[in-house]
């Protein structure tokens, strides 16, 4: 039997081999979409704030003298510190189907976060619950959306033969679009109107002010949902840079009370359509490839969605589907896809329901103790 090798990353040659390894993996996946490149070697750079307050160390597995699989260990202070808890992240695998190598790799980030002082290892998060989390478990029949992960079947049984145990599992539904929404929505959305509810599109002229606003409600509406970390100030600035280029002011609403902001959703085209032409490279062709299939473009993602505490069951979420709904019928797009949420939410999983959405996909976040 040949030894796996686990060799922790620490030069721009190690990065992009961690970075590039994917993309082999993947090449005979129809569904699979490679991210930009270059996007994802500035994620892993001291531009992203994430950084601030969290250590995160890289590690390659090689079997036969090739790259097998890849890890990252993730310490979050803020995470610690908000949920006290001394809980360590794992993020970022890709592995072949090889039980040894995905145990060499769990048992190195295990091996990192104990040393930490960390008594559970949680995962996949790459980096936090305001990123992508969790295996696919249902639904690889699918591109993945914006934003969302994707990965191969087998991840799963490699899971559980390293001892992961299921943390929490996450739902997304997909909305084939109607032509009208049903009437309880547009009901309660006009008592909501009465009661002095107002709503507008964001302004991308002053984005990053924008961007305040989503972050006062997001912290708000969220703080006490499963694994969920406020977001800093920097860490909203970088995320309105990554935003800015996607979003569509009329489907990106921000609901107020008498000027103040209540609620706040952001329905971002599914720009994985075009990611997917351009195989994770910049160059001429590429971003005339871009250019093209950005216009064809017909898939949704309901990527922000949050009501503060007060004003929910008050007809916020209504009049923001409502309105929403009009810019989705004016782009003609066909799908929206409403992700994630947790196996838990019941009342957001009934009400995207209602509205005509079903269960399509389903991720998983495993956990074990140190």
């Amino acid at each position: 039997m040949c030894p796996v090798k686990i060799i922790e990353v620490k030069t721009a040659k190690g990065l992009d081999e961690f970075v590039r390894f994917s993309f082999p993996l993947y090449s005979n996946d129809t569904c699979y979409v490679p991210q930009l490149i270059k996007e994802t070697k500035e994620q892993f750079s001291d531009k992203n704030p994430f950084f601030n307050h969290a250590t995160v160390k890289y590690f390659i597995a090689e079997k036969h003298g090739k790259c097998a699989g890849r890890i990252a260990s993730i310490v979050n202070q803020r995470h610690i510190e908000f949920h006290n808890e001394k809980t360590g992240f794992f993020g970022f695998f890709e592995c072949i189907n090889d039980p040894e190598v995905s145990s060499a790799l769990l048992d190195k980030a295990c091996i990192e976060l104990k040393k930490e002082g960390m008594e559970i290892i949680r995962g996949p998060m790459n980096f936090s619950t305001n990123e992508e989390c969790g295996f696919l478990i249902e639904g690889f029949n699918e591109s993945p959306m914006l934003m969302t992960p994707y990965n191969m079947p087998y991840y799963n049984e490699l899971m559980r033969a390293c001892g992961m145990y299921k943390s929490k599992d996450l739902y997304a539904y997909i909305y084939e679009v109607k032509e009208r929404l049903p009437e309880k929505i547009l009901r309660v959305a006009a008592i909501a109107e009465k009661r002095g509810i107002t709503f507008r599109p964001v302004n991308k002229k002053t984005f990053d002010s924008e961007m305040k606003v989503f972050r006062e409600v997001y912290n708000s509406a969220w703080e006490h949902n499963w694994g969920f970390i406020p977001l800093t100030h920097e860490e909203i600035n970088h995320l309105g840079k990554r935003l800015r280029q996607v979003v569509v002011p009329e489907m990106t609403l921000i609901a107020e009370d008498k000027g103040r902001p209540v609620g706040f959703m952001g329905l971002i085209p599914d720009f994985n359509y075009v990611l997917k032409h351009m195989n994770g490279k910049i160059n001429p062709l590429t971003i005339l490839k871009a250019l093209y299939y950005s216009g064809k473009i017909k898939d949704l993602r309901m990527l922000l969605l949050g009501i503060k505490k007060e004003y929910r069951n008050k007809g916020v979420d209504a009049i923001l589907f409502r309105e929403g709904f009009k810019g989705v019928k004016k782009g003609g797009y066909r799908r929206v896809e409403f992700s994630w949420i947790l196996e838990d939410n019941i009342p957001i999983q009934r009400l995207v329901e209602m509205i005509g959405g079903r269960l399509y996909k389903q991720y998983r976040v495993y956990e074990k103790k140190l």
